[in-house]
């Protein structure tokens, strides 16, 4: 793929960089010019092969690589605010012989209702409008299913938030329909979009919140590829948004932030699930330790006033429970909007490692890795989970601290047994998206990262691999996407033997 004159594209998008702050006069700086390319009102869908146009590709990588992501931003005259209200797309990046790349909206509910009567119908995360309406059964929105992907019992789930997973042909990603798991979920079920596997018992974790201001509860999951093991409903001490957890052996385990949904203002007063969440710091943080098997609280402990949005793992060592996460000093949702001006006042966050007596039941430590580049989308070694590991990786913003609209930029590499950590850096006018994605042979620790990039001087996209102990000497392959690809947020890696 030609690329042009890359000093004189360069040129022209920073003297366009008034434009951001002519398109949204709240900007008052831009540390992300060019950065509105990446978020066009609508992304094709599309099926095409893809070569490599730097490096090689390592033999060993067979499978697929998958993203859920928004890539529909509007619909008829009306646009979304936020990044969590555009449609979800996943694409399949095939690798073999020859590597094939596949993207294709989910079908869901919203999506073809909207289509079919090319108005909007259904109210969104953070855009609201006359005579929106929510999903009949749960009383909650009705999901753009744009969060996530996984395999599971051989089928490729696409998940959003609160709503049931639908199903995708792995290859062409053409939806089947809703995963009930032979109608024993239903619409009304809250459902996360953040699952958790046990590889050696085959078993997905889930969760959902009932959001209720007299008696909150979580709602656990524990499935088989053909059957509802159990479904648990925990008592909360308030109705907070709650995106992510982490499992260990033993143990599911739930960081509680006081973000607090008032459900009647959704329901009753018309606003959006954002101007219904409120930020309640002297309310306090927590986690709860629920028991796997049994689904009761083992442990319930106060860790301040600081939020988490994901976790990293979480493992067990005798009676020492390990649990790791990104913590930060405010929700992350509000920096999602305006969607050309993302991230103008991201807050601190930090990696940190709690260490957990469950003898005691109380804190007995707390590890913070310092990061000054308000890291997300966290990822491990897969063969890691549950288990004790010291390597993890996560996109980062170098500009963050600064005034102005920003967006990820850095791949970053971290180490529990290391203070400094591996960091690539991208040029000017390409930024990063995606869950970071660690591929890696059966039989060797040699391992790849794979994630997105957009250059927004070529308005295309391409998929970057990685050494993944060495994230700093940069790419050791470019694969062209061939095409403008929309900003993703979760992805996982289908190995093929």
């Amino acid at each position: 793929m030609k690329a042009g004159n890359p000093s004189k594209m360069t040129k022209e998008f920073l003297e366009k960089a008034a434009y951001a702050r002519d398109f949204h006069p709240n900007i008052a700086a831009d540390c992300a010019p060019g950065v509105e390319v990446a978020f066009p009102r609508e992304f094709p869908e599309a099926d095409h092969l893809v070569q490599c146009v730097q490096g090689s590709v390592p033999e060993f990588i067979k499978g697929t690589y998958y993203l859920n992501g928004p890539a529909r931003f509007g619909i008829a005259d009306l646009s979304y605010a936020n990044w969590l209200d555009g449609d979800g797309m996943v694409c399949a990046l095939h690798f073999g012989k020859n590597m094939r790349l596949v993207n294709r909206y989910v079908r869901s509910t919203k999506f073809e209702t909207e289509r079919q009567s090319e108005r909007p119908v259904f109210r969104t995360f953070g855009t609201g409008f006359p005579g929106s309406q929510l999903n009949r059964l749960k009383n909650g929105l009705e999901s753009p299913v744009n969060v996530s992907a996984y395999r599971f019992g051989g089928q490729l789930l696409a998940f959003g938030e609160q709503g049931l997973p639908w199903v995708l042909d792995p290859d062409t990603l053409e939806t089947q329909g809703q995963f009930t798991l032979q109608g024993r979920l239903n619409e009304a079920s809250p459902f996360s979009a953040h699952p958790k596997f046990d590889a050696e018992t085959q078993e997905m974790f889930n969760f959902g919140i009932f959001f209720s201001a007299q008696s909150p509860r979580l709602y656990l999951y524990c499935f088989t590829p053909n059957t509802l093991r159990y479904r648990r409903s925990i008592p909360l001490p308030y109705p907070c948004s709650v995106h992510d957890f982490s499992l260990s052996r033993r143990f599911a385990i739930f960081y509680l932030s006081p973000y607090m949904l008032d459900i009647q203002s959704l329901l009753h007063k018309d606003q959006t699930v954002f101007s219904s969440l409120q930020w309640m710091p002297e309310r306090g943080s927590m986690m709860i330790i629920v028991d796997r098997s049994s689904g009761e609280i083992a442990a319930s402990i106060p860790l301040g006033q600081r939020y988490c949005l994901h976790l990293i793992n979480a493992f067990e060592e005798n009676d020492t429970l390990m649990v790791d996460l990104l913590e930060f000093d405010a929700p992350l949702y509000g920096e999602y909007q305006p969607v050309h001006g993302m991230f103008q006042n991201v807050t601190k966050g930090d990696p940190v490692r709690f260490v957990i007596d469950l003898q005691e039941r109380s804190l007995a430590g707390r590890i913070q890795m310092e990061c000054s580049s308000s890291p997300d989308f966290p990822a491990t070694d897969p063969r890691r989970i549950m288990q004790p590991y010291e390597d993890f990786w996560m996109l980062g913003i170098s500009s963050s601290g600064r005034d102005g609209r920003k967006f990820f930029d850095q791949l970053i590499h971290g180490n529990w047994s290391r203070s400094a950590m591996d960091i690539y850096q991208s040029p000017p006018l390409r930024y990063l998206s995606g869950e970071p994605v660690l591929i890696n042979p059966a039989d060797s620790e040699e391992s790849i990262v794979l994630c997105q990039e957009v250059d927004v001087t070529e308005k295309t996209s391409y998929f970057l691999l990685f050494d993944a102990k060495s994230v700093k000497s940069g790419p050791i392959a470019r694969i062209a996407a061939g095409q403008l690809m929309y900003c993703g947020f979760h992805a996982i890696f289908h190995s093929e033997a």
